[in-house]
């Protein structure tokens, strides 16, 4: 099993459309013409590391099937990386050869085999030297990084059968078992970097599917929208971000056709959720994975939707075929169902390759960081990270729970909670806001909004407003970075915000 097969078993004729952004679009003849070509050039390079560094869709997807064809293993860079972090990355995998366009050659340190995009071409500059690098096993496809909320990224491997099973057990869980479908398949818009493994996971899915793929990177929501029209979407993916920026538009008005999105690479709380389903009328399939467990293992479906409507909005929804859970406490022990603990998951679609730390995997399962629960319908919610439970003397605060509730207050966008050092109590909760367009909530009135919905202990012992969060491309909000800026401030006495 090779994934450039995808590619090559993909439905229709040579002037089939396969691809479109914003500037031009691309055939399948021509698709394939150009990977074919691209590896080439690339020669067979027998399960090395090939690495691109991504500035746009058309090339990753060039790149990424024409390293299959030449036999490599695919290494995505992003390309808005600082310079010291792409030379990292780069070093860390030492490459048989570099793929960029002509804007990111510049930032490719001499030593591998480079090939520049140059128009419809390629320049090429050899090796220094030859490769001696380490060369992968046969069934590996790609090396993604982790985004590193928590610390620093990692590599985690993948393989060709793996990734494979995982598209496949997705669709055909979207499908419906059995079903028959007739026509081509909608065109998948994917407003993520191919990049990410979330643009690589789903633009990999709209090829296995024979749909066309819209590439929209980076995200605008007019943009966004036109393009809804256009291709007259009404099933896409967003990004929690995405759906905030989408009702925070005044140039966004509707999304029709649109009837669902579901949510990616970032928890969705069940007030964002409320809301975009409020503003467009669009129903919200919510949906998790971890580039570990080899993409998403657990979603929702049409039928999920239609049985339980927005009765369950802000559950990641239930787990896919050979998907298994288990949610465990401090102990290691089985918690009651309904009860909160640490999410353990063994997943038939994650990598055989490389070796995770051994605290992480027992008998299969991955210790996934994060914490949540299951109800008794078997759908998952997802209750925040292991890392960022606040222990106040002895008291378990939940981020998850407080950020909630300040999203219920009218004055609210978005909140966040973290954790900040106590001398006292060792730890105590601390809030950051996003006020609502036009709204200047105060700090006391919050706290007291708070106290009225949580035991006294949960409530934040402070409330800073900021224009927005820091975050990972994929919209994780980096809490790492707000309690590094407060105790900043605090030891400056100046203004964290």
């Amino acid at each position: 099993m090779n994934l450039s097969s995808f590619l090559l078993d993909y439905p229709g004729t040579p002037e089939t459309p396969v691809a479109h952004w914003p500037q031009g679009s691309v055939t399948l003849g021509e698709l394939t013409g150009r990977a074919q070509a691209l590896a080439r050039r690339l020669g067979p390079v027998d399960r090395a590391p090939v690495a691109c560094v991504v500035d746009s869709g058309p090339l990753a997807l060039t790149a990424m099937f024409a390293t299959w064809l030449a036999d490599g293993v695919y290494i995505p860079v992003n390309a808005r990386l600082t310079d010291a972090e792409v030379d990292q990355q780069l070093a860390a995998v030492a490459p048989a050869a570099v793929i960029t366009s002509g804007l990111q050659a510049d930032r490719v340190r001499p030593g591998p085999r480079r090939l520049v995009q140059d128009g419809d071409g390629w320049s090429v500059t050899e090796a220094e030297q030859p490769w001696r690098g380490e060369e992968f096993g046969e069934h590996v496809a790609l090396v993604m990084r982790t985004s590193g909320t928590t610390g620093a990224s990692k590599p985690v491997v993948l393989e060709h059968e793996g990734v494979r099973k995982g598209i496949d057990t997705v669709i055909e869980k979207l499908r419906g078992a059995g079903k028959q479908t007739t026509g081509r398949p909608m065109p998948n818009l994917m407003p993520s970097s191919l990049a990410l493994w979330a643009g690589i996971w789903n633009t990999l899915f709209a090829v296995r599917l024979g749909a066309e793929v819209v590439l929209l990177d980076p995200f605008d929501p007019a943009e966004y929208a036109a393009m809804v029209k256009r291709f007259e979407i009404r099933s896409t993916i967003l990004a929690p971000p995405m759906m905030t920026m989408l009702c925070d538009d005044p140039r966004v008005t509707d999304l029709r056709p649109l009837r669902y999105v579901r949510s990616v690479t970032a928890p969705l709380s069940p007030a964002q959720a409320r809301r975009f389903h409020t503003r467009f009328g669009v129903g919200v399939m919510n949906s998790y994975g971890q580039t570990e467990l080899g993409g998403e293992v657990v979603g929702w479906t049409a039928a999920d939707l239609r049985a339980y409507g927005s009765t369950k909005l802000g559950a990641v929804g239930r787990p896919h075929a050979g998907v298994r859970i288990r949610i465990l406490n401090d102990a290691g022990a089985e918690v009651e169902p309904g009860a909160v603990g640490e999410i353990w998951i063994k997943s038939p679609f994650a990598s055989s390759e490389g070796e995770l730390p051994a605290d992480r995997v027992v008998d299969g399962y991955l210790r996934t960081g994060d914490l949540g629960r299951l109800d008794p319908e078997g759908f998952l919610w997802i209750e925040g990270r292991v890392s960022d439970m606040i222990n106040r003397g002895g008291l378990k605060v939940v981020p998850y729970e407080v950020e909630e509730v300040l999203r219920d207050h009218p004055d609210v966008a978005d909140a966040s909670v973290a954790g900040m050092p106590d001398e006292r109590l060792g730890e105590v909760p601390v809030a950051w806001v996003r006020p609502a367009s036009g709204r200047t909530p105060a700090s006391e009135e919050l706290r007291a909004f708070a106290r009225g919905r949580l035991a006294g202990y949960k409530v934040p012992v402070a409330v800073h407003f900021v224009d927005d969060f820091p975050r990972t491309e994929i919209g994780k909000v980096l809490k790492r970075e707000l309690v590094a800026r407060l105790a900043a401030a605090d030891s400056e006495g100046t203004d964290p915000a």
